[in-house]
């Protein structure tokens, strides 16, 4: 499936189906374990109001990649898909580049260099500077996974806007996770 179709689809969809999918950024990266779907539709998504010169990236169409900064502190990296919906990129397990990672990150736990947006985007070194670049050019390299990994489900975190939607997603069983999931 080309890049466009993979994340052309629902946003839901493409969320789940991100698990497990490797992300490098400047060759450094590594598996995506959690992520968070955003549709205009509901009040949470940065797109609910139309388009801005802040989320002028989400307009841009499926696979683009959209950045803000979160509380004038952290970096956060999205996955354009249709129609304004976006997915951020909660976590993911480092396998290539973890020295840099390592050094950027001031950390030497795997398990604690992308275990969050904010983290995942220092220990890639993404700024504004990727905000509206596309998934299939450099700095990025994305491979979408194989076969489907299992998922685990529940509320996205850190918002206050349609937080009962459980429209968070985590690869079962992995350790490289923002936070655990609540059992049911």
């Amino acid at each position: 499936m080309s890049l466009a179709e993979f994340f052309a689809r629902n946003v839901t969809e493409v969320a789940r189906h991100l698990l497990g999918a490797e992300l490098l950024v400047d060759g450094v990266g590594g598996l995506i374990t959690e992520t968070e779907a955003y549709h205009p539709t509901e009040p949470a998504s940065h797109a609910h109001r139309g388009p801005t010169p802040r989320n002028a990236s989400m307009f841009l169409g499926p696979g683009h990649v959209y950045v803000y900064r979160s509380y004038g502190i952290h970096w956060c990296l999205n996955f354009v898909c249709a129609d304004g919906a976006a997915i951020l990129i909660r976590a993911l397990e480092p396998r290539t580049g973890i020295e840099k990672m390592i050094e950027r990150r001031g950390l030497t736990s795997p398990r604690e260099l992308c275990s969050g947006p904010g983290k995942l985007a220092e220990a890639l070194a993404i700024t504004n500077a990727h905000d509206g670049l596309r998934l299939d050019a450099p700095p990025f390299t994305f491979r979408q996974p194989g076969t489907p990994a299992p998922v685990v489900t529940g509320p996205r975190i850190g918002i206050t806007k349609a937080a009962d939607l459980p429209w968070r997603f985590g690869l079962a069983g992995s350790a490289y996770l923002s936070k655990a999931f609540r059992p049911g």
